[in-house]
């Protein structure tokens, strides 16, 4: 086992957690009701594709961490987590920037597409909005060398974390002929 790169403090870690998830999730939903209106002399759709792709890589990186930790190779285990918690910061990023400047766009697709679109879109959307503190207490048990809780939890976030990042990928591919 790695030896702890944070000395723990639940107090401390519970109240920026929740209080980073809170704020995050705030902004998102405060943000999807506002466009803004601009001519940024590029398709701004192009922050959706870069969602995509970062989701993608995500995907491959939790896949890959995973092996990592169960071959027990725990140094790249932690540096693969901590790359796809930073894509996803630039996710994040990337994806109110979308939102803020192309706003909604109206699914077209007919038929069976449209369930099977609503259904992983009704699903991916609210574990996206659960998930952030699943990961940041994965991570934090797991830097301060609580091992076996963050294996606990890992549990939990792992299947929901990658369902997120590879459904994000597949809602963007269903949606995007319609942007």
């Amino acid at each position: 086992m790695l030896t702890p790169s944070w000395t723990k403090n639940d107090k401390k870690a519970n109240i920026l957690i929740y209080t980073f998830s809170i704020i995050v999730f705030a902004v998102v939903v405060a943000l999807g009701r506002v466009q803004l209106k601009a001519d940024l002399g590029f398709d701004v759709h192009i922050f959706a594709r870069i969602n995509a792709v970062i989701n993608s890589i995500v995907a491959v990186l939790l896949i890959v961490a995973l092996f990592a930790a169960k071959n027990g190779k725990y140094e790249r285990h932690k540096r693969l987590m901590l790359t796809a918690m930073v894509l996803s910061i630039l996710f994040l990023v990337s994806y109110i920037a979308h939102h803020l400047l192309a706003g909604d766009t109206k699914f077209g697709g007919q038929g069976a597409i449209r369930y099977i679109y609503f259904f992983i879109l009704a699903t991916h959307i609210p574990l996206a909005g659960i998930i952030l503190p699943f990961i940041l207490f994965t991570a934090y048990r797991g830097l301060i060398g609580e091992y076996p809780r963050h294996r606990k939890i890992a549990k939990i976030t792992w299947p929901i974390w990658f369902y997120v990042a590879v459904t994000g990928p597949i809602i963007y591919v269903l949606i995007s002929p319609y942007y």
